[in-house]
């Protein structure tokens, strides 16, 4: 999630910050091992009570406001709210489900990692599957009683993502140092015109879901049918697409030749070595690309964005031109292409108020949270629909305040009933 964050926010603003990075990763770092400490000697100082109210007020405006439209991602809130009344509730019961729901979150992590490591085969991919091993070891954890009989479950977990956060603003703080300071004289000038960004033409990530692209009658399979492939009553694999438009700026990523999707090939083409490597294409607009295929499935609209970065990231991108099925295809292309465009766009008066706002935003750790699912994995269409649609929240917020947006969600309410 840091590393979104200091993305949005950009290289002045690291500049000016980075220091305090280092100092903030040390902190959270300590009081992350405090916080584990505390919950292995069985008398807990962590204020779980203020903790699950907190969780629990959330999950219940979640609720009211989930049928306003202006928030997304509201089961990701419930599943919030759930847990902070497991955490009020104080009960053994209510202990031992929280271990089972924290150590089945770490299990599926792991188990996922493990996996898309072993198929994929990224360049690290050794480094995903020892980090997959890891979440194994620490759903194990939450699974035994030991030493705390699941009492100390939800401050162990808060603890130990504290310290793992402090570490990586810590790495992150050496690895931006020596950088920083020459990318941030390099986009002073450029970025000072960023203050009220909002280009003439708005920027349109369009999705073509693996469903909805699917030459005949999709087989039902939740998730999978959303996220990685769809599979026709033929047995056709579909994929599904993503492109970027911004004014004459266009790009969609196909291989030169259409690669065989058959259930028999489409295993060995997930290997995202160069063996896999074929020629691409670009097509040059999206009334062409629509009118030769379908009108995308969903459109996600950006006003607000850097339309020079787009530009020059376009391209040096489009001087390549190679598809890979899982390591350079249609949707890392778009992905790319919209952490381009949205560097630096959060920067407003570059102090921590900047950093507080994009923080008290759930849709950023949405984002960050599908950036590093696909980043172990590969860039999918359904993932890119997602990652589009929180960066667009978080990057264009509604301008209305909570008693308007709760009056607004009680009018809908009633409107709903009457229907």
């Amino acid at each position: 999630m840091i590393q979104l964050l200091l993305h949005l926010l950009g290289a002045r603003y690291i500049n000016r910050h980075l220091h305090k990075l280092f100092v903030l990763g040390a902190i959270w770092l300590a009081i992350g091992a405090f916080v584990v400490a505390d919950a292995l000697d069985g008398a807990l100082w962590f204020p779980m009570q203020t903790f699950g109210v907190l969780l629990a007020a959330e999950g219940l405006a979640a609720i009211a406001l989930a049928k306003s439209g202006l928030s997304l991602q509201t089961r990701f809130r419930y599943v919030k709210g759930l847990i902070g009344v497991l955490v009020i509730v104080r009960h053994s019961y209510s202990d031992f489900l929280l271990a089972m729901i924290f150590g089945a979150g770490f299990a599926l992590e792991g188990a996922l990692l493990i996996t898309a490591a072993w198929v994929v085969r990224y360049r690290h991919w050794r480094s995903t599957m020892a980090l997959g091993v890891a979440s194994i070891i620490l759903a194990i954890i939450f699974f035994q009683p030991y030493p705390t009989h699941y009492r100390g479950t939800v401050p162990y977990c808060i603890g130990t993502w504290m310290a793992v956060s402090g570490c990586r603003m810590i790495w992150l703080y050496l690895r931006l140092r020596k950088g920083a300071r020459a990318e941030a004289a390099h986009a002073e000038s450029a970025q000072a015109a960023l203050a009220g960004t909002s280009s003439a033409q708005p920027m349109i990530v369009h999705v073509w879901t693996p469903v909805g692209s699917a030459k005949n009658k999709a087989l039902s399979r939740p998730v999978v049918d959303r996220y990685i492939a769809a599979v026709d009553v033929n047995g056709v694999i579909s994929t599904g697409h993503a492109a970027l438009e911004a004014g004459h700026v266009y790009l969609s990523l196909y291989p030169g030749v259409e690669i065989d999707r058959s259930p028999d090939e489409f295993a060995r083409l997930l290997r995202a070595d160069a063996s896999n490597d074929v020629a691409g294409r670009y097509l040059p607009n999206y009334p062409e690309e629509a009118a030769s295929w379908c009108e995308s499935t969903a459109r996600i609209t950006f006003g607000r964005y850097d339309a020079a970065r787009l530009e020059a990231f376009a391209q040096t991108y489009k001087a390549t031109e190679i598809y890979n099925l899982t390591n350079r295809n249609c949707s890392s292309t778009v992905a790319e292409a919209i952490d381009a465009a949205l560097d630096g766009t959060a920067y407003r008066e570059g102090g921590w108020m900047d950093a507080l706002r994009l923080v008290a935003t759930p849709e950023l750790w949405i984002a960050a949270q599908l950036r590093h699912r696909a980043r172990t994995m590969a860039w999918t269409p359904g993932l890119v629909l997602d990652y589009a649609r929180a960066l667009r929240v978080v990057t264009h917020p509604p301008a209305i305040g909570w008693f308007a947006l709760a009056a607004l969600s009680l009018r809908q309410a009633r409107r709903a009933r009457r229907s």
